[in-house]
């Protein structure tokens, strides 16, 4: 499918632009650097939706030779991780109304592009990303090994640390929200543990409220130098 950009209203517009400003006001001292820096690389602005196939795709090809493609919503597994395998990011293309500004239950073109675009300008990232899915892919019609790798994604890619010169936000599911922005980061802390495939792989995450605890990496390299870790301990797993 395309995005078909013509169809957004200028309500649409207004909701990115508010959506945009908030967290650019918020995420400076907050955000990783890598992904301060990607917003500019991107050409993500606040005066509109990012157009994917004439804005977007063209810088992220020339940065780290991955895409965004438009998808409906959620979609299944094999064909997400065949998508992320390629180096197409999935997107949604629909946006929140005013009146859903701070929670949603599922996933719009905010979260999808602004929480996690971005981070696709840095290379080893997109490698560790890439990787991962074709380990998936491999494992795709074993729903104990999926299980797995989604708790892996969402402490990485969606609810992910990293210890900088101070620790800081690379997961988009935080980075697109302005209430985990603030709480992943807050004193007296939730729960952060440095990142371990073995504990990761085994740990349950929630959905419907900020997480209780958070893997901080300590740099997108580890994150890439630990696929094969990763297939190690999931074969390890799912033959105990």
């Amino acid at each position: 499918m395309n995005q078909a950009y013509d169809t957004y209203t200028a309500d649409d517009q207004v909701v990115w632009r508010l959506l945009f400003e908030r967290q650019m006001t918020l995420l400076p001292g907050k955000a990783s650097q890598a992904y301060l820096d990607g917003i500019d690389q991107v050409g993500f602005v606040a005066d509109h939706i990012p157009d994917f196939e004439r804005e977007l795709n063209p810088r992220l090809l020339k940065l780290t030779n991955w895409r965004v493609s438009a998808v409906p919503g959620l979609i299944s597994n094999r064909a997400f991780f065949e998508l992320m395998a390629a180096r197409n990011f999935p997107a949604t293309t629909w946006l929140r109304r005013r009146e859903q500004l701070d929670y949603l239950q599922e996933p719009d073109l905010f979260h999808d592009t602004f929480g996690h675009v971005p981070m696709l300008s840095n290379q080893a990232f997109c490698d560790f990303l890439a990787a991962l899915s074709r380990i998936a892919l491999a494992h795709v019609d074993h729903p104990e090994a999926i299980e797995m790798i989604s708790r892996l994604y969402w402490y990485t890619v969606e609810f992910g640390l990293i210890q900088e010169s101070e620790l800081r936000i690379y997961g988009g599911g935080i980075l697109s929200s302005t209430g985990e922005t603030t709480y992943s980061l807050s004193d007296p802390r939730p729960s952060r543990i440095p990142y371990q495939v073995g504990k990761l792989l085994q740990t349950p995450y929630v959905i419907d409220r900020f997480q209780d605890r958070y893997f901080v990496i300590e740099s997108y390299e580890q994150l890439y130098q630990s696929i094969p870790e990763i297939e190690e301990k999931l074969e390890e797993l799912l033959v105990t």
